[in-house]
């Protein structure tokens, strides 16, 4: 394996490959710890947006930044500039993670500059008091965010053997999800205070931490790749090189992703309205609901995660992933239908074993197909869905619920937004049946096309 040039000036240093195979998966086993390690950045960064989307919920509906009826509306041109800097910015950044080469690697100079500025960008959206100024933060949030999670999501691809990948796998589901439990938990207890400004500093002060423990933490191995000379502005452009077209089972799984996680996001982001709204809670109980939600979601999710993990090893990817779908359609529609608060509590508690269940399952299925020397850039286009499905959540779901539910904010907004939900799971699972989950190293090459040879001339 050769060296490349990446970073160059006193950055640069010479990057000791892992061991892998013919077709670029690793071979050396990692210690528990180190596993631990590389998924431990996933908190902070999944709590980050799902801490500030129930802190702008609980700002829109109680504060009354804007007329009631349209908050759906204005959460989604809030969120929306944002989600579309992170589809462009996941993917470049990884692509050009993959090529780079300093004293810290080819993918922590960017989890490092990035994870500051959303420190920063925080601050700013919790010193703000316009629309027009918190958009513009969460806009910058989002880059800077994506920024360092492009590369980051590199390190499972780059470092963990085939025989690994299950359990990190779950590992990574299992923080992601633990994450999005502790951003809940600080909007949650934001909103029951009104205390949104310092509930925003705490999610900057989880993912500095966590960035730490990551960066001194996690041994880089692969070498990067050749930019054959090449500038960076081509190398950035490669991450949207029509090749993908050929890779159909990694677009049919991104597809599914989107979906899935779409239906998730309809719950996660509609909650606070789904409280107040539907079941009529004031501000503060409101906030107190929606800590017991987050503690279902977990609960759920930790049971769930490694398990099904394990069990997808032994029959497979996509059947487990057809399990999550059926199980959070369920979980969701009770949701959707529940007269009282315990009844809904029992479908928030379903869809969190099949949250728990798709996040495992889905990322070790998408590490399974994708071709490793890419990592940073197949997993930044996969991670549009990601990026992506919360925006597109509110938009739609937050849509239908304004629509519904009408000027007087009734009830039945919120709930027919979770109807919608349930469908998305459907979509999902069919979107995941095209998908070949053998994995790539497993699939066999195509055989070459024989040689053209002219018939010989008759005379």
């Amino acid at each position: 394996m050769h060296q490349t040039q990446g970073m160059e000036g006193p950055m640069s240093a010479t990057v000791t490959a892992q061991p892998s195979d013919a077709h670029g998966r690793p071979t050396r086993e990692l210690p528990i710890g180190q596993l631990v390690k590389m998924s431990l950045y996933w908190f902070g960064l999944s709590s980050i947006f799902a801490g500030l989307t129930a802190i702008l919920s609980g700002r829109l509906e109680f504060t009354h930044l804007v007329a009631p009826g349209e908050v759906g509306r204005t959460l989604f041109l809030l969120t929306i500039g944002g989600a579309l800097i992170a589809m462009l910015v996941q993917p470049t950044v990884g692509s050009i993670s993959d090529y780079t080469m300093s004293r810290w690697g080819r993918r922590k100079p960017y989890i490092l500059i990035g994870s500051l500025l959303d420190v920063v960008f925080l601050a700013g959206i919790a010193f703000s008091n316009n629309l027009l100024a918190i958009a513009a933060f969460v806009t910058l949030l989002q880059f800077s965010s994506n920024f360092a999670q492009g590369p980051f999501q590199g390190y499972v691809p780059d470092l963990v053997p085939a025989r690994q990948v299950g359990l990190a796998s779950a590992l990574v589901g299992l923080l992601q999800i633990l994450g999005n439990v502790g951003g809940f938990a600080v909007g949650a207890v934001a909103i029951a205070t009104r205390q949104y400004e310092l509930g925003l500093l705490a999610l900057g002060g989880i993912e500095l931490a966590t960035m730490l423990g990551v960066f001194f933490g996690v041994q880089e191995g692969r070498t990067p790749k050749s930019r054959e000379g090449r500038s960076w502005r081509s190398i950035a452009a490669e991450a949207w090189a029509t090749d993908i077209l050929r890779e159909h089972s990694f677009l049919w799984l991104v597809g599914s992703r989107l979906a899935i996680l779409m239906a998730g996001g309809v719950l996660v982001n509609l909650a606070t309205f789904y409280l107040h709204r539907s079941h009529g809670l004031p501000e503060a109980e409101t906030g107190g609901a929606y800590i017991i939600m987050v503690g279902l979601v977990a609960i759920g999710t930790v049971l769930a995660v490694v398990p099904s993990a394990r069990i997808s090893d032994r029959v497979g990817r996509k059947k487990v992933i057809y399990a999550s779908c059926a199980l959070g359609a369920v979980g969701l529609g009770i949701v959707a239908a529940a007269p009282s608060l315990p009844v809904a509590y029992a479908g928030v508690a379903l869809f969190g074993i099949s949250a728990g269940i798709f996040l495992a399952v889905d990322w070790a299925l998408m590490t399974d197909i994708i071709p490793k020397a890419s990592s940073g850039r197949y997993m930044g286009l996969s991670n549009v869905a990601t990026a992506s499905s919360g925006v597109l959540a509110v938009a739609i779901g937050g849509t239908l619920m304004d629509l519904v539910g009408g000027p007087s904010q009734a009830g039945s907004g919120p709930r027919a937004a979770l109807v919608l939900a349930v469908l998305l799971f459907f979509v999902g699972a069919g979107l995941l049946r095209p998908v070949d989950e053998r994995r790539r190293e497993d699939v066999p090459l195509p055989a070459p096309e024989p040689e053209f040879e002219p018939e010989a001339a008759t005379t």
